[in-house]
């Protein structure tokens, strides 16, 4: 299993890449970033910080849309930073949340996500292809490569997951949510004769070692609430008796609204509604030991890679906690049952 950590870009933007550069130190392989241009700084600026302070980690963001950024933009954008630095760039991308609800826009739709991963993915990768009828290529790129992680949650949008996404990221780390998913994924993209054991899966959560129980609930509920948007969604489309799990839609009963000028935050006030439970089934809470446990359970449903949010106050010992001992302990498990 691969390990990244998810950063929010708050200024200053130092402290983003330091916390990215420590992230590498300690064994992590992808540095991730929210992509919410009027929330927090301009990322792929940062990207290019991050990049240069390190040797080997993967950069990209959780997740960009093709809805606020231009699709040639955003792949001249990757190219140039694999140009510059080495083939380290990584996308994921989504139909668009807190980026395109702050302009009181709407997410995108499934054919837009999907005409975009397309054109994203070719020119990223040095390719030609056509855009509004013209047949366009970076004639300066040469050798790039980007591969294209989807977000996605509802089953329409885990479907287009399998048919074309290089990986796919679940924003929770419920290990029955995982496992529906996953089904979904790999069986849209064995129907779309592709091979599932190709596709990452990654799951992405906030991880907080440490022994107060309430207080890391406290400062990872805000997660709770960010997923519910999506699963609000879902349930105005699908319904909440449709083949979603229960276990993901019933938590939002309680939810009456959301203030996006505190998207991500520890301690927002619109995610009380988030009952113990569900945090901490959605996130990683705990000893190091308790972290390698939940790891395995996900390991063993096919999740290749943990994604782990620093959105709290003990950002620098859960780094450390994992370095020494998560890490090692999960490749420790491997060889034990190997």
């Amino acid at each position: 299993m691969d390990f990244g950590v998810v950063l929010q870009t708050n200024p200053p933007a130092s402290r983003t890449v330091e916390l990215a550069r420590q992230a590498e130190s300690h064994g992590f392989s992808h540095v991730w970033t929210f992509d919410s241009h009027l929330l927090w700084q301009e990322p792929f600026v940062i990207y290019s910080a991050i990049l240069a302070a390190t040797r080997k980690v993967m950069v990209g963001p959780m997740v960009t849309n093709p809805a606020t950024r231009d699709w040639t933009v955003i792949a001249s954008l990757f190219a140039t930073l694999n140009e510059m630095y080495g083939n380290r760039t990584i996308c994921g991308i989504g139909r668009g949340d807190s980026a395109v609800r702050t302009l009181h826009g709407r997410p995108s739709n499934l054919a837009t996500l999907r005409e975009s991963i397309h054109v994203i993915r070719e020119l990223a990768n040095s390719r030609s292809v056509e855009v509004n009828g013209a047949k366009v290529q970076f004639p300066w790129s040469a050798g790039s490569v980007l591969d294209i992680w989807v977000a996605a949650y509802g089953p329409l949008a885990l479907k287009l997951t399998g048919e074309v996404g290089d990986g796919f990221i679940l924003q929770l780390a419920d290990p029955d949510i995982a496992a529906w998913t996953i089904k979904v994924v790999r069986d849209a993209a064995e129907q779309a004769g592709r091979d599932p054991d190709a596709i990452q899966f990654c799951v992405a959560a906030p991880m907080y070692v440490g022994d107060d129980r309430q207080h890391m609930r406290e400062q990872c509920r805000w997660f709770g609430g960010m997923v519910g948007n999506h699963v609000a969604d879902i349930v105005a489309r699908y319904g909440a008796d449709s083949t979603i799990p229960k276990a993901l839609t019933d938590y939002i009963a309680g939810r009456q609204g959301y203030d996006y000028n505190e998207h991500g935050r520890a301690g927002n006030t619109h995610a009380a509604f988030v009952p113990d439970e569900i945090v901490e089934r959605f996130c990683i809470l705990g000893s190091a030991a308790e972290h390698i446990e939940k790891l395995e359970a996900l390991r063993a449903l096919g999740v290749t890679q943990f994604a782990g949010y620093l959105q709290h106050d003990n950002k620098e010992e859960t780094l450390r906690q994992y370095g020494e001992h998560v890490i090692p302990g999960l490749a420790t498990t491997v060889v034990a049952t190997g």
